[in-house]
Order: C-alpha cells, then sequence, then structure tokens
C-alpha cells in the first residue's frame, strides 16, 4: 500500500502526531480560519476584494447555511493585507438581541490601536500606548447611544491609514428595526464616500430577505452570492488537507467524499477527517482508499448532531412494514435540484426508480412528500410555488448529505447506483 512519505512505513509516534494534526485540518464543527486551507471561492473573494478597494462600495454575502460563509469571511483580511498600509477588520456575530448600539460598540471593541502618550515637563517624552477604538472614538457617557453620525466620523478617521473592512456576521437574525438602521447607516457612508467597508453576512436565498424594503441601499452594496461548492472546489479541500497531514489517497475515494458532501464543505471535513483517522488508526497507513471511506460514513453518521438524527427517524418513522417514507425521502436527497436547492415531483420519481427498481408513478408518492412538509415529519422539506407547480428543498440544508449517508448504511442505496444516479444530473 502507498504511503506518503515514499514508501517507508511509519511508526506508531509518527501516526499518532498525524492523527492528532487531523483534528485541526480538518474541522467539521467550526470554520476555517487558515488561508492555506482554505479552498476555491475565488469569484466571491474577487468581488469582495474589488468591493474593498472601491470608496464608498460596500458587500453584503448571502447564501444556503453551511455552505462556508463565515469560513470566507474568517480567512479574508488574509486576501486583503498589503505590506504597504495596516489592515483592520473587525468581525463580529449578530444575535437576535443586538441592537445598532450593541453592534457598533462590539465591532469598535474588536479594534486595538496604538497612539502616542507625550509627558509634560522640561524633559517631555513620547510613549507608545495600545487602547480599544471605543475608548478612543466612542462617547465617555456609555448611556448616549451610538449613531450614524458617530459611526461616520470613527470610520472616518479609522480608515486615514489603515484598509477598513468591518464584517457583520449572522445579519439574517438581526430583528428588522435594527437591520433598517444599518442599511440605512451603510446607504450614509456610501453617500458620504467615506473609505471602509461593510460586509453583511446573512443566510438568504436572495438580498432582499436580507434587506427588506431597503431598496435605495442596494446599489451601494455588491451582492455577492455565495452558492454551494462545486466538485473541484470539494476536491481542493481535501487535497489540502491531505497534504498538510502528508497523507494520499485513491482518486475514487477522493470523488467517493466529493459526491457525498453534496457541496456542503462540513461534511466533507468530516467525511475526510474520519477517513484520515480510519486509515491511521485501523490500517495503521497514511493512505485512504475507496474501503475507508466506506468505514468514515459510519463514524460520520455516529458523530452527527443526535438533532439531525432524530429529525430523520421523526421524518421516516411508520407503523407499517414496506412503507416508503425513508426511500422516498432518500430519493429526495438524489433529486435534481436547482442553484436554489428546490427540485420537483418529477425529478424524486427517476430517483426512486432507480433506488426501489419499480416503475413508481407521482401519485405513488406524492403523499409522502406532502407529509415531509408537515409537522408530524418534522418539516423536514420546505415547499413553494403553486398547486400543481409545487417545488421542495430541504429545510436544513445539512440534511441533505446525512440522509444520502443513512441510505449507504441501511442498504437502501449502494455506492454503484450512487454513481449511476450521479450521471444522470452531471
Amino acid at each position: 500500500m502507498p504511503e506518503a512519505n515514499g514508501g517507508v512505513q511509519p511508526n506508531a509516534e509518527q501516526l499518532q502526531d498525524v492523527a492528532i494534526e487531523a483534528g485541526r485540518v480538518f474541522t467539521p464543527a467550526a470554520p476555517i480560519d487558515e488561508r492555506a486551507l482554505f479552498a476555491g471561492r475565488d469569484r466571491e473573494i474577487l468581488l469582495i476584494v474589488d468591493a474593498v478597494y472601491q470608496k464608498g462600495r460596500h458587500a453584503i454575502l448571502f447564501g444556503e447555511r453551511g455552505v462556508g460563509k463565515t469560513s470566507l469571511a474568517n480567512v479574508l483580511p488574509e486576501f486583503l493585507e498589503r505590506p504597504d498600509s495596516p489592515l483592520l477588520a473587525p468581525r463580529i456575530t449578530c444575535d437576535s438581541q443586538d441592537t445598532f448600539d450593541s453592534i457598533w460598540r462590539k465591532i469598535f471593541n474588536k479594534i486595538e490601536l496604538q497612539y502616542d502618550l507625550t509627558t509634560a515637563g522640561f524633559a517631555p517624552s513620547s510613549e507608545k500606548m495600545t487602547a480599544r477604538a471605543s475608548q478612543l472614538l466612542l462617547p465617555d457617557n456609555i448611556k448616549e447611544r451610538i449613531t450614524t453620525d458617530t459611526v461616520r466620523r470613527a470610520l472616518t478617521i479609522l480608515s486615514q491609514d489603515s484598509i477598513v473592512i468591518v464584517i457583520i456576521d449572522e445579519f439574517d437574525i438581526l430583528a428588522e428595526p435594527t437591520k433598517k438602521i444599518l442599511a440605512d447607516s451603510i446607504k450614509t457612508l456610501s453617500d458620504d464616500s467615506v473609505p471602509a467597508t461593510i460586509l453583511l453576512v446573512g443566510v438568504a436565498d436572495g438580498v432582499g430577505e436580507l434587506i427588506k424594503e431597503h431598496q435605495s441601499v442596494q446599489r451601494a452594496i455588491e451582492q455577492v452570492k455565495m452558492p454551494r461548492m462545486s466538485r473541484a472546489e470539494i476536491m481542493a479541500i481535501i487535497d489540502r488537507g491531505l497534504e498538510r497531514l502528508g497523507m494520499t489517497i485513491d482518486a475514487v475515494a477522493r470523488q467517493r467524499i466529493a459526491l457525498l458532501s453534496r457541496g456542503l464543505p462540513h461534511y466533507t471535513h468530516l467525511l475526510s477527517l474520519h477517513a484520515a483517522r480510519h486509515a491511521i488508526n485501523n490500517n495503521k497507513s497514511l493512505h485512504i482508499t475507496d474501503e475507508v471511506v466506506e468505514a468514515a460514513i459510519r463514524r460520520a453518521l455516529d458523530a452527527t448532531f443526535q438533532t439531525t438524527r432524530e429529525a430523520w427517524h421523526l421524518a421516516t418513522m411508520s407503523p407499517r412494514k414496506g412503507n416508503l417514507f425513508a426511500k422516498v425521502l432518500l430519493s429526495c436527497a438524489l433529486a435534481k435540484a436547482d442553484e436554489l436547492g428546490y427540485f420537483a415531483a418529477q425529478d424524486v420519481r427517476t430517483a426512486l426508480r432507480e433506488i426501489t427498481g419499480t416503475k413508481y408513478e407521482i401519485a405513488n408518492f406524492s403523499q409522502h412528500i406532502s407529509e415531509f412538509c408537515e409537522a408530524k415529519r418534522g418539516f423536514i422539506l420546505q415547499r413553494i410555488s403553486t398547486k400543481r407547480k409545487y417545488r421542495f428543498r430541504f429545510a436544513d440544508p445539512s440534511m441533505q448529505p446525512f440522509v444520502i449517508l443513512q441510505g449507504l448504511k441501511d442498504g437502501n442505496l449502494t455506492k454503484q447506483l450512487l454513481d449511476q444516479i450521479q450521471e444522470l444530473w452531471d
């Protein structure tokens, strides 16, 4: 079996070190925070970088939950750093209780500034001091509310000697009045050509969901949609991580992880982590095969959040033997979908026929899909459009890969059948 270190079998201590490092490289529970491990998203990065260097231009990054928006926000400063200009890039995560005032206090409290303190006397001297921007640029009286003008003046001062980009994550969770004030303040900053950039990050299908009734501000904002990752981008995550670990992978195993991830980097990290650990701990090897990925699927299912497993059980349980709920849900997960994740009943029919070998018509499973959109099945699917033209998608995007992994475990789906279905969509 080939080894990444040129055919030399690693010893037990080396293997243990790699197994530990794998948990730092593949991080399914946390966003990426290092550029060297970040892959893809070239278009989105360039759009945001262009906005930063255009005075009065701001940006909004939006897309499904779980597509890697926070990871991009984390590494973005590394794409903006320049030797000739300091960079200030505070990033905060909003909560539902945040107000305009609390958001900007969080932001300015994350910025550290240096200033010269000159002492008086016959021999005056200067000493370098450090303070938070909140101490230097905000009102002394904590009870005095921050206004748009306060923000404008503070950002103007900060931008004199630095590139400034303020990243506001989880923007979608804010109350509408707070969103409105933030949108209005961005419009003011743009109109006044303040040389600082605000980047809003939120879960949404479109910008209109995030800044309702604030159409005027859209002209000042670069709208950056974050789709699911392409197969090539997913494989780049695998390659960069394994290169860091000094590990290798079979082409078919690499393709398998990319296919099962369904464009969501969380599952790429989850499967890659367990594949690396299984190869090391069970095979005493630094090489990942397709058989290792099979074992990783079982480990990944065990490591999936209990809430996800419970949601799957609620959606598929039935006292009747031979019921179709699990297979119909699996067919939904395999159905060809549009860029927003929506699919039609006929797309489900194609996958269901492949899975069961039976030519089911839509009438045979339409009630199953309808129930997936109801409380008794946990609202596992969302439904849109008008009657007879319904389209559906998973309410939680991360449920889709889980359903496919569960189908492989239960035997409702084989690797060969998964490949065949995927060929229909490629």
